[in-house]
């Protein structure tokens, strides 16, 4: 299990990234810093605006992070403490988290291990045994939409309203829909390692509803439409500008980076196949029509003793996620037991994200690749 040549390849280079687009950062910056106003404002309005373009939605309400999204589109949709919230359990924390926050309960339902999002073939059988859930919270994870027209059908006959967790996924598209406009809200993250990365925290939320997008920028700014009258129990959870005006240099750069990294997924998969690698390489399903790879996620056999090895092969990789919701310490009082979520728990066991970042080299990828087909040699 011996590579040639030790290369220092991070999981992420951001700092590739911004030396593409240093000046133009830089002069977004200023502005900013001349004007003085760093709370909401023009940069965030225009901001809006675009984002709200770009995932083809009407309206889009900016707030200061993903998390934050998750837990204001709870709020606005009236999800009440006691009702239960539909999701998956394999995804980020604050998925769940947020649900937990707005005093509702989390019932799970496993994924599917081809495409890591919920397995909407059990969704029914869930919605049966728990007639208290009121919202639904799909998870489009590492850039790959849902499948979203049974979940949204089923939500329609029961009165649930849908939330996109769409974190890690702007851009993405469902059956030629774009990821922000498949559901009543869904909730976008700019934390630096997304796709569309701020220089700190920001969020978003888009929808089509117009009383939902008032809503929404009412309880991002404490539930007020006027100063100091107060109509809701918001929370002060705004974008600021500066993140807003370097949101809106890199926006212009997304599809080019979103190019970037289809191009290098595509180069994965077919190298591991030719090498014979024997790991699971994501392969999206026929309705998505557009996958972003925000990730790009193989699960396989021996997954630590993998990652190790190729971090001493210099190759930065990471575990997403080491321990499903239902498994978390913090969320023990539901009662849920190891086994509950078999796929969930086999991803949490054998998944392992590598670099797919569009600055990569072919070189830098074919080494990666040589790395993992080293370790699996006989």
């Amino acid at each position: 299990m011996n590579t040639v040549q030790t290369r220092t390849i991070p999981l992420l280079d951001l700092q590739s990234q911004y030396r593409e687009i240093r000046e133009e950062v830089a002069a977004a910056v200023r502005r900013v810093m001349e004007s003085q106003k760093f709370i909401l404002g023009e940069d965030v309005k225009e901001l809006e605006k675009e984002i709200a373009s770009y995932c083809n939605a009407r309206f889009a309400v900016g707030c200061a992070s993903g998390s934050d999204a998750l837990f204001l589109a709870l709020l606005a949709t009236g999800i009440q403490p006691g009702d239960e919230v539909l999701t998956a359990p394999y995804t980020f924390f604050a998925t769940v988290g947020a649900i937990v926050r707005a005093g509702a309960i989390p019932v799970f339902v496993d994924i599917e291990a081809e495409s890591f999002n919920i397995d909407a073939a059990q969704v029914e059988d869930a919605l049966d045994r728990h007639p208290k859930v009121r919202a639904m919270i799909p998870i489009h994870l590492f850039g790959a939409c849902a499948d979203m027209d049974p979940l949204t059908r089923m939500a329609e006959r029961r009165g649930i309203v849908v939330i996109e967790d769409a974190a890690q996924a702007i851009g993405a598209e469902y059956r030629g829909r774009r990821a922000g406009a498949l559901a009543a809200v869904a909730c976008l993250s700019f934390f630096p390692s997304k796709n569309l990365g701020a220089c700190g925290d920001g969020g978003m939320l888009t929808t089509d509803d117009a009383a939902l997008a008032e809503r929404l920028a009412s309880l991002r700014v404490h539930g007020s439409r006027k100063k100091y009258y107060h109509q809701y129990v918001g929370i002060n959870s705004r974008l600021d500008a500066l993140q807003a005006a370097i949101l809106r240099v890199k926006l212009r750069h997304l599809d080019s980076w979103t190019a970037g990294r289809q191009r290098n997924a595509d180069y994965y998969r077919r190298r591991l196949a030719e090498l014979g690698v024997p790991v699971a390489a994501p392969r999206p399903h026929p309705y998505v029509t557009r996958h972003i790879y925000n990730q790009f996620v193989i699960a396989g056999s021996r997954r630590d003793e993998l990652q190790a090895f190729l971090k001493r092969q210099g190759i930065g990789t990471e575990v997403y996620y080491p321990v499903p919701m239902h498994m978390q310490e913090c969320f023990a009082g539901l009662g849920h037991r190891e086994g509950e979520f078999p796929v969930s728990e086999r991803m949490a066991r054998e998944s392992l994200a590598l670099p797919v970042y569009p600055e990569l080299s072919a070189q830098e990828l074919d080494y990666i690749c040589q790395a993992l087909a080293a370790f699996y040699a006989p």
